[in-house]
């Protein structure tokens, strides 16, 4: 069905005349009556008794009406709808971040922007980097955050760097020798995030690449987990230095600093490669980079 012919046949059924649907749309009173016989044309029955003033719906033209007036109040509501995603009214964005980064990076950032656009729904999933990409491929997220382990369909942009320090209970016999160099560390248990972690990723990198092969003595799910384990004493670990600030200045935990090793790690703003922000993912990016 033609939705132009629908709309003239609105517009003259809802003014009662020809003249009267031509005056609603602004178009010429000829062309109305044109559009109007090609619509009845085609649709092989006739919408209006022309009177001698005016013209009166017949009975297809009053059930006409009824569908018409339902669909152009559905199109009224889609533009409104789109008005109010455009302006922040209304809208979602779901975000998958890593552990670190979702802990310690983004809630502030998640808190300003609700204060600035409190319509839009802000839901905030903590995966490992390797749940995050398979996420954004699916479709379940939005936009993602992490160490970053590159997908061929993903656009990966650098927004932050972090320092992965080597942290072990105050009463660990590492602290007392501090700075140590990076063959202490073959001597004392390593403990370690899960596989598939992007902060494992890095750190087994970097002690590969100077030459140490060291198997994890405990793996654990969580950087909580990590910390409370190390502060037992048992073993060191090496975790974002974003995520221990607090245990640190409580004296819970200290930082072992190794002599000539510094590993810092690129975070990510991860998204399907050529997709197309909504305004508010939009809004969200533009407050990521203002901070």
């Amino acid at each position: 069905m033609n939705l132009n012919h629908l709309s003239i046949f609105q517009a003259v059924a809802l003014s009662g005349s020809i003249s009267g649907g031509a005056q609603r749309l602004h178009i010429s009173q000829s062309a109305v009556s044109k559009q109007l016989g090609e619509f009845e044309g085609t649709l092989g029955l006739t919408l209006f008794d022309r009177l001698p003033r005016g013209v009166r719906a017949t009975e297809a033209g009053r059930l006409l009406l009824g569908y018409a007036n339902r669909l152009f109040a559905i199109e009224a509501e889609a533009e409104r709808a789109l008005g109010d995603l455009k302006q922040l009214a209304r809208g979602r964005i779901a975000i998958g971040a890593s552990r670190t980064i979702g802990a310690y990076l983004l809630p502030p950032l998640l808190a300003e922007f609700r204060r600035r656009h409190p319509d839009v729904g802000l839901s905030l999933r903590v995966e490992n980097t390797q749940a995050i990409e398979a996420k954004l491929v699916a479709g379940e997220i939005d936009i993602g955050f992490a160490e970053g382990v590159v997908g061929s369909e993903l656009d990966y942009k650098l927004f932050a760097q972090d320092d992965l320090v080597l942290i072990a209970a105050p009463t660990h016999p590492l602290v007392a020798r501090a700075p140590v160099p990076v063959s202490a560390l073959a001597d004392h248990a390593l403990l370690m995030h899960e596989e598939g972690s992007g902060t494992r990723a890095v750190t087994e990198g970097v002690l590969r690449a100077r030459k140490l092969d060291i198997r994890p003595a405990m793996t654990l799910a969580s950087s909580e987990a990590l910390k409370q384990t190390v502060a037992t004493g048992v073993g060191v670990a090496f975790l974002s230095s974003l995520s221990i600030r607090t245990e640190v200045a409580a004296g819970i935990l200290s930082v072992v600093p190794v002599k000539g090793l510094r590993i810092q790690r690129p975070l990510y703003r991860v998204q399907l490669r050529n997709a197309w922000p909504s305004p508010a993912l939009e809004a969200f990016m533009q407050l990521l980079e203002a901070h």
